[in-house]
């Protein structure tokens, strides 16, 4: 029996070579389509043309496909994220922006595998996903902004543990985007907002990002009491502020 070549991986890899350059320019390519298809009026086109792009998430048997829609779920959250930031806006130069916002994703941040990249990736996931969610549909049903909540949490936690050798990734993806779903049913009654950026984004940011400091820290045995305590103090001070200092004199919903 033949053997296969041990460099054909590196053919059919495009890491470097045309190939490569061919694969940026497939990269490149989304993120200019989608900013035509916005300027020309064809937003729910460009999201379409989102998920066209995934068509190998659905080129394997049907029972793999939910897993490959959460796999990819933080890259699908950050596209439609941009792709909705792009078209909510008629100034030229915004739209430009995230544009040139969603190239940078596609090329740079979302190749990359290490720690710190996936733990960015996640987060940038997470805050992306919560501002599309709460400033686009902060006025729907409160089962909506919860259901949504709880699944941009989810999401952005599973991806955020992909990166460590943790054996309860399931376990706390899911406490993290019921704490996050429960904070919603409950301030969701009231959605203060500090200018246009929703309360409850500021404190998910705050809590989520100071509790992914801490496991990274941990998990890199680089985290000492002193690093521990800054970070608490730090939250809490946030998240004290944030509590004072809002208006809940307020109607509910």
């Amino acid at each position: 029996m033949r053997q296969i070549p041990r460099k054909l991986p590196l053919r059919i890899k495009p890491t470097q070579g045309f190939s490569h350059l061919f694969h940026i320019a497939l990269l490149v390519f989304l993120p200019i389509a989608a900013y035509v298809l916005v300027r020309i009026d064809f937003v729910g086109l460009a999201i379409l043309l989102i998920f066209l792009s995934k068509w190998r998430m659905f080129a394997v048997r049907p029972r793999y496909w939910l897993a490959n829609l959460i796999a990819n779920g933080v890259d699908i959250i950050v596209a439609v994220a941009l792709v909705l930031f792009m078209a909510n806006t008629t100034v030229v130069w915004w739209q430009l922006f995230w544009t040139v916002l969603y190239g940078g994703w596609l090329v740079w941040l979302k190749p990359r595998s290490d720690v710190l990249s996936v733990s960015a990736q996640a987060m940038i996931g997470q805050l992306l996903g919560l501002l599309v969610l709460y400033l686009k549909f902060g006025d729907s049903s409160l089962v909506l902004l919860v259901a949504g909540t709880w699944l941009v949490a989810y999401i952005a936690a599973r991806h955020f543990l992909t990166s460590f050798e943790e054996p309860h990734t399931a376990l706390l993806a899911h406490v993290w985007a019921y704490f996050a779903a429960s904070l919603a049913f409950i301030l969701g009654h009231w959605l203060l907002y500090y200018g246009t950026v929703p309360q409850i984004i500021v404190i998910l940011t705050t809590v989520g990002y100071g509790l992914a400091a801490l496991y990274y820290l941990e998990a890199s045995d680089k985290l000492t009491q002193l690093l521990e305590r800054q970070l608490l103090v730090i939250m809490w001070a946030i998240l004290i502020i944030v509590l004072v200092l809002s208006d809940w004199t307020g109607s509910t919903v």
